[in-house]
C-alpha cells in the first residue's frame, strides 16, 4: 500500500508531470469538445469558459451510504466531473459536469422508509418503489487523491410522484458533509474507525489514474427530512417527514452514519484535454 507521504509525492510529481507536457505542447486554438482519447472529461470547463490547470473525473462504482438505521447500496455509478486550479481545489464544472443524478434503489421501498403498510391498498408495489439519488449541495473541496470533501444532499423519489417533488434529506443550507478519506477516519463513538484503500497509480497517454481506491466516512451527521408529502387523492396533503424521520432514525448525529465508495480518479491537463 502507498504511503502518506509518497502518496503525496506522487501527486506533486504528477502534476509537475501534466504540467510540463502543457509547456512544451504546440499551442493550438480551444476546441469546443474534447480530444479524442479525452472525451470522458466533458464536464470539465472549456478554456474559454473557466482557465484551469487539471481536469478531474471521479467514477464511484459501488459502496453504500448509510444515514441513521437505512442503508441505500451503490449499484449505479455515480460520476463527478470538473475542474482545478494547480493545487487541486477550486473545484468548478460546466453544465455538463458536476455528479450526475444517478438513482439507486433503496431497499424496503417508501413502506420501509415511513412504516404505513395502508399505502400499499392505495397505490400497489410498483408506485412504492423508492430510489435516492445523491445531489452536490456544495462546491467539492479538499479534492486530492486521498481525500475529497462532498457537501450532498438525498432526493427522494417514486415512479408516480408519492412523496411530492422536494423531499429530501439535507439541503443547500443543511447539507450532509461527506469528508472522504483513503486513509483511517476518526469518528465519535458509537462508530469506530475505519479505513479506506489508496487507489494503484499509473500514467498513460497524458492521464493520471488513480484505480479501484475506497474513500470513506463515519464522521459525518445526517438531517432529517423535509419536503416529504403525500397527497391523498391528489389535493389532501400529508407531510411525511415526521413518519421518514422516524422509521429511519432522523437526524442522526455523527459517529452513526457512514460512507464507502468504491472509485477510480482520471486526471488530464485542460490544455491536453481542450
Amino acid at each position: 500500500m502507498i504511503q502518506s507521504k509518497t502518496l503525496a509525492r506522487l501527486i506533486t510529481l504528477a502534476g509537475m508531470a501534466l504540467l510540463a507536457i502543457g509547456l512544451f505542447a504546440s499551442a493550438a486554438q480551444a476546441a469546443e469538445e474534447p480530444q479524442p482519447g479525452f472525451e470522458q472529461f466533458r464536464g470539465c470547463p472549456r478554456p474559454e469558459e473557466e482557465e484551469k490547470a487539471f481536469c478531474i473525473r471521479s467514477d464511484v462504482k459501488g459502496g453504500h451510504l448509510q444515514m441513521g438505521s437505512k442503508t441505500v447500496p451503490i449499484e449505479n455509478p455515480l460520476v463527478l466531473t470538473g475542474g482545478t486550479n494547480p493545487f487541486f481545489e477550486e473545484f468548478t464544472a460546466n453544465s455538463e459536469g458536476g455528479l450526475s443524478k444517478t438513482k439507486q434503489k433503496v431497499p424496503g421501498g417508501v413502506i420501509g422508509l415511513t412504516g404505513l403498510t395502508w399505502l400499499l391498498e392505495f397505490f400497489g408495489s410498483d408506485a412504492l418503489t423508492l430510489y435516492a439519488t445523491t445531489e452536490l449541495a456544495g462546491i467539492p473541496s479538499n479534492f486530492t487523491f486521498g481525500t475529497v470533501t462532498l457537501p450532498i444532499k438525498v432526493h427522494l423519489t417514486t415512479p408516480s410522484g408519492i412523496l411530492g417533488n422536494s423531499c429530501y434529506i439535507g439541503s443547500d443550507s443543511s447539507p450532509i458533509v461527506l469528508n472522504n478519506t483513503t486513509g483511517t477516519t476518526e469518528p465519535p463513538p458509537p462508530n469506530e474507525p475505519i479505513s479506506g484503500v489508496e487507489g494503484e497509480f499509473k500514467e498513460e497517454n497524458e492521464i493520471v489514474y488513480f484505480q479501484n481506491g475506497v474513500y470513506v466516512d463515519n464522521s459525518f451527521a445526517a438531517p432529517g427530512a423535509s419536503g416529504c408529502v403525500l397527497k391523498l387523492f391528489g389535493f389532501i396533503p400529508i407531510s411525511l417527514n415526521g413518519f421518514v424521520n422516524e422509521q429511519a432514525g432522523l437526524p442522526s448525529p455523527a459517529g452513526n452514519n457512514e460512507v464507502v465508495q468504491e472509485l477510480d480518479i482520471e486526471i488530464a491537463q485542460q490544455s491536453s484535454v481542450y
